[in-house]
């Protein structure tokens, strides 16, 4: 057989392309000079399309037309139907060739070419034909893509949520391998410390019994031996003592310098978890609003976001030079933040800024003032200013209203907070330092003279919690030395050394904290309130501990500066330090899908319980808390919201 006679038959050399779905062509036959109708509309269908022309599938068609269509001896016109356009696509083909697929039901195939069509029309069916064609492959090909990189992004936040998780569960470690390295260090020291006692008492009996030899007459002979074998046994027991001395020195130089590589190994991953701590406040801002949620883990909760916890992530942000994500707080504050006769409301929803807290409290007001007054230090950036000054004014009409110049708790509130009006002087100084106007300077002044008057006024209560309240709560204390400062509570008549002694002998407790692997650990700190720990023993508050840290920091500071008293400067400086390792304890790996795994702190060492001042810590023993966070960090890095620093 030739090669010619190999070719295959028309059919099969077509170039259609061909779909996964069909659509239907309405048809009828016409004479070869296209000029009389040979049948009424049929109705037929495709799912091959080219340039040229369609292959047509004929059902049921009579025998007379299959003839026709046969015997090549008529024309199609046709009417062809593609779901993008809401008017048939009209066309008049020639047969080209002819496929009978099944005689005895009148089935066949027909392939036209077309005579007559639009060419806009036959570009728009070409092209809906093409994006048919490759739909399938195409989002095969996105969704084989989505799902590799869903994968990866999973494998990676898999990765990430794992570092992190063992980067908390690190420095766990090296703070518990840290503490019992101190502990053994203590009792070698107490052990050495009592050899040299016993080793000094030897010496002085040795010596006693030599001089008495001395005394002794030669002829005394017997008198000589026996001194002579107690000065023998002594020195020999001299021998042990300073050899177990030794072995003591030898032990306590080691452990010494294990401690010291525990504290190299410390401080690296204390700032490599604090840098995480960072990262979870800022992956959990809403990129719409601008705001957090201030306690993730706690559903009753999760869509809150405090006031007070939002003016602390202002001071956050723009401390790490993040002024566009402070921004957005600020924008929120500015422009959509409900307000009611100029106060700000005590919380709002994350999701969409709406009140979630109708209640006002003067404090979370003051410190988005203070925040304002931090970025414009930080940033340059003076457009918030007027908003400072309203909620200033707010302020100074409220400590109007009162004859001694006291700050309320709220428009509709009649008690007065200490915190509140520590607050307000930090505020009022700020904005007079700022703007140099002497109504701020006036409104410090009588803050402070109403502290003096009210809550200073008691020697053996250094602080009180607010005007005729003797409650003890740490935040007073530690604000008192981070808003006023040492030097001028000394000029006040005040002692910083026994404010900071009062609270630490107060409200310093351990307590025990469950870790997410189950371990129990204790944790030193500062309670909320001292009257309650025989009720529900003592708890930790982060927030309030750290408060504290930024306190002693400032004492170290103080005595610091000049050399005034290298003594207290280096204990304060101790004691900081330690409450921070202490804190460092309690950092937790962030449960929820966005956390990461980050590192963050819960509010307390204790979910649900009563912190004495009116509210509840939250709930979830592993909640993380903005506010413990973010004074984490202040702690850390040494910044002091309440003052403006150069």
């Amino acid at each position: 057989m030739s090669f010619k006679n190999k070719i295959k038959p028309a059919v099969e050399q077509r170039k259609y392309l061909r779909l996964d779905t069909v659509f239907p062509v309405q048809f009828r036959l016409e004479d070869l000079d296209g000029k009389t109708f040979l049948s009424s509309w049929l109705q037929g269908f495709t799912n091959n399309i080219g340039r040229g022309g369609i292959c047509l599938f004929i059902n049921n068609i009579g025998p007379e037309m299959l003839k026709l269509i046969k015997e090549k001896k008529c024309k199609l016109s046709l009417e062809i139907d593609i779901p993008v356009s809401k008017k048939s696509i009209p066309a008049q083909a020639s047969i080209v060739w002819f496929k009978e697929t099944s005689e005895g039901k009148r089935k066949c195939q027909v392939g036209l070419n077309y005579d007559r069509i639009s060419a806009k029309q036959n570009n728009e069916l070409m092209r809906y034909a093409w994006l048919k064609k490759l739909f399938i492959p195409v989002a095969l090909s996105a969704i084989v893509f989505v799902t590799l990189i869903l994968g990866i992004n999973s494998y990676l936040n898999f990765n990430l949520t794992r570092s992190n998780k063992l980067l908390v569960e690190r420095l766990a470690g090296v703070l518990k391998d840290s503490r019992l390295a101190e502990q053994k260090i203590g009792e070698i020291v107490a052990q050495r410390q009592d050899l040299q006692v016993r080793l000094k008492d030897l010496e002085e009996r040795i010596k006693s019994v030599e001089s008495q030899k001395a005394q002794t007459e030669a002829s005394n002979l017997n008198q000589i031996k026996q001194l002579n074998e107690s000065i023998a046994a002594l020195t020999a027991e001299r021998l042990v003592l300073e050899s177990k001395l030794t072995d003591a020195l030898r032990t306590e130089n080691v452990a010494v310098k294990e401690l010291s590589r525990l504290d190299e190994k410390k401080v690296v991953l204390e700032k490599a978890n604090f840098d995480k701590m960072y990262q979870w406040l800022k992956v959990h801002q809403n990129n719409r609003t601008g705001l957090v949620s201030s306690f993730e883990g706690d559903q009753d909760i999760a869509n809150w976001s405090f006031t007070y916890d939002l003016a602390l992530l202002i001071q956050v942000y723009t401390y790490f030079g993040d002024f566009d994500r402070a921004k957005k707080i600020l924008e929120f504050f500015a422009h959509k933040a409900k307000r009611e006769n100029g106060w700000f409301l005590n919380a709002y929803y994350v999701n969409d800024g709406a009140p979630a807290e109708f209640i006002m409290h003067s404090g979370p007001n003051l410190w988005v003032g203070l925040a304002i007054m931090q970025y414009m230090q930080g940033s340059k950036d003076k457009s918030y200013l007027g908003l400072a000054e309203s909620i200033a004014q707010t302020i100074i009409d409220l400590q109007n209203a009162d004859a001694d110049g006291g700050l309320r708790g709220g428009p509709e509130i009649d008690w007065y907070s200490t915190e509140h009006n520590l607050d307000a002087y930090a505020f009022f100084n700020m904005l007079a330092k700022v703007t140099g106007k002497k109504k701020y300077a006036q409104a410090g002044q009588k803050t402070i003279t109403w502290l003096l008057e009210h809550t200073y006024d008691r020697p053996d209560l250094p602080v009180k919690r607010g005007k005729g309240d003797s409650t003890i709560a740490t935040d007073t204390y530690a604000w008192s030395i981070a808003a006023i400062g040492p030097r001028k509570l000394k000029e006040l008549g005040m002692d910083p050394d026994k404010i900071m002694g009062f609270v630490e002998e107060n409200c310093g407790v351990e307590a025990d904290f469950l870790r997410l692997n189950g371990q129990s650990v204790k944790i030193k700190g500062f309670d909320f309130a001292p009257q309650l720990h025989t009720a529900r023993g003592g708890v930790v508050s982060s927030e309030w501990t750290a408060q504290m840290v930024v306190s002693y920091k400032i004492m170290e500071d103080f005595y610091s500066k000049g050399g005034a008293d290298m003594p207290k400067a280096v204990d304060y400086g101790k004691k900081a330090q330690m409450y921070l390792s202490e804190l460092g304890n309690m950092v937790i790996s962030s449960s929820s899908p966005s956390g990461q795994g980050e590192g963050c702190l819960p509010y307390a060492t204790q979910e649900h319980v009563d912190t004495g001042h009116g509210w509840m810590t939250p709930k979830g023993s592993h909640t993380g808390s903005v506010s413990g966070t973010a004074y984490t960090l202040f702690a850390y890095y040494g910044f002091n919201p309440l003052e403006l620093k150069e």
